[in-house]
């Protein structure tokens, strides 16, 4: 008995041993695991397991990666494919644009305004003139002057579109689209070149008209290049819309609904992909130009994901086609080349009659116009249009000079920029690249 008591003594200590030996192991686990956790709160959210094993890295995307569509660089917090945050830097394309523009005369700022937007250049051109005429309260200005800048803005649209859909194509792995859509984007630049003398930054319109008279035939040639532009419509709709691949990456991704959208400020396709129908060319209060007229009607879808906004840019540039056509027949220009009038006899009866010779009084002042530009009375005004991306606006204060005394810019994609990182959270880093084609942005209206 004693033998035994003693042997069940001994075992008990030896338990307890084992027992406080277990319990101080686990004490010294937990604070190797709790200081672990320290030290990854410290080294910028990197978490590194017990086998120092790193399970996130922060990754740089761009500036020069072809995918980000300018100069965005984005700092990626990653764990493994997951973007688990994100951090978008811009300022790399900035150039004081608003400074430049106060500092000229309103008729030198009108260039800028194509260097924003280096694809949607006429558009935002019409909205420095439709600030400056509001400013300087011009007369009703001539309908002829209302479709030819209602034709442009809706070939602008078109360029900016075909641009947008067939470089997202590109990004997200199909080619066709991109051969397709810039064989049209040569066509509308060649039109470009042909009112303006330039390709891209056109500088075409003024305030209260536009810089000079449509040459002999154009406009026959852009009725005639709609009907293609309808054919490469068609053939992008049919090699994207059926494609099983194109519809997988894009359906159910970056969705979002109408209080994200109204939060945080998105316009344009960005909006009405929530089932918002908002677009201030169709909008008796907002409309400008001659789209009220046009008998026209924007498009909305619901789901607010990738693929609508991809559904909406394809169904928006069929209806530009559409208003295009309707203001080429209303505009008694047009009527007149249908007509088939000779223009060389039309000619021959203006150079029967040619002007006076101006006086050298006349010629002075028409050099002080043009070198000191006009003034404009004291006021602020803000307008805006629908541009492809979205609504972009101009304010303009003047203080009675020939100068803007105040000018701030008002570009979509800089709205749309900052929703990135909410669409692009817990999302693959291959989604990354539909989520920056699907904005459509470009970085010359963002940094300014």
């Amino acid at each position: 008995m004693e033998a035994r008591t003693v042997n069940s003594r001994r075992w008990v200590f030896r338990n307890k041993q084992l027992s406080n030996w277990v319990t101080w192991k686990i004490i010294i686990c937990i604070s190797i695991e709790y200081r672990m956790l320290l030290d990854s709160k410290v080294l910028n959210n990197v978490k590194i397991n017990k086998f120092n094993e790193v399970k996130g890295v922060n990754l740089n995307f761009g500036p020069n990666h072809p995918a980000a569509h300018g100069v965005l660089r984005l700092i990626l917090n990653m764990d493994g494919e997951i973007i688990k945050s994100s951090d978008v830097h811009i300022g790399l394309l900035h150039r004081g644009t608003e400074k430049l523009i106060e500092t000229k005369t309103y008729l030198l700022s009108l260039p800028y305004f194509d260097r924003l937007d280096y694809v949607s250049m006429m558009v935002q051109e019409h909205a420095f003139c439709l600030s400056v005429e509001k400013l300087k309260k011009f007369p009703n200005i001539n309908q002829k002057v209302l479709h030819v800048r209602t034709i442009f803005d809706e070939l602008t649209r078109i360029l900016n579109h075909l641009l947008a859909v067939s470089c997202h194509a590109l990004d997200v792995g199909s080619m066709s689209p991109l051969f397709w859509a810039f064989e049209e984007r040569e066509i509308i630049m060649s039109f470009y070149e042909q009112v303006s003398g330039a390709r891209m930054h056109a500088a075409y319109y003024r305030p209260g008209k536009t810089h000079s008279r449509l040459p002999d035939g154009l406009l026959l040639r852009i009725m005639s290049f709609t009907h293609g532009c309808q054919k490469t419509l068609n053939n992008i709709t049919g090699s994207l819309s059926e494609n099983s691949i194109w519809k997988k990456r894009l359906l159910y991704m970056g969705s979002y609904g109408v209080m994200e959208a109204q939060n945080w400020g998105l316009t344009g396709v960005m909006l009405r992909c929530t089932g918002i129908k908002r677009d201030i060319r169709f909008n008796k209060r907002t409309t400008y130009g001659s789209y009220y007229y046009s008998n026209s009607r924007s498009f909305v879808t619901n789901n607010g994901d990738a693929l609508d906004r991809y559904l909406l840019r394809m169904q928006e540039m069929s209806e530009s086609l559409l208003i295009i056509i309707r203001n080429i027949v209303k505009s008694d220009r047009i009527e007149n080349r249908l007509n088939f009038m000779n223009f060389r006899d039309l000619w021959l009866n203006f150079s029967k009659n040619p002007k006076k010779a101006p006086s050298m009084e006349a010629m002075i002042r028409h050099f002080q116009k043009w070198s000191r530009g006009y003034t404009v009375d004291k006021g602020i005004t803000t307008q805006y249009v629908e541009s492809p991306k979205g609504e972009f606006g101009v304010t303009l204060m003047a203080d009675g000079t020939n100068k803007p005394y105040r000018c701030k810019i008002r570009s979509p994609a800089y709205n749309h920029i900052q929703f990135l990182p909410k669409l692009i959270k817990n999302r693959q880093l291959a989604d990354l690249v539909t989520m920056i084609g699907t904005i459509d942005i470009v970085f010359g209206e963002i940094d300014r």
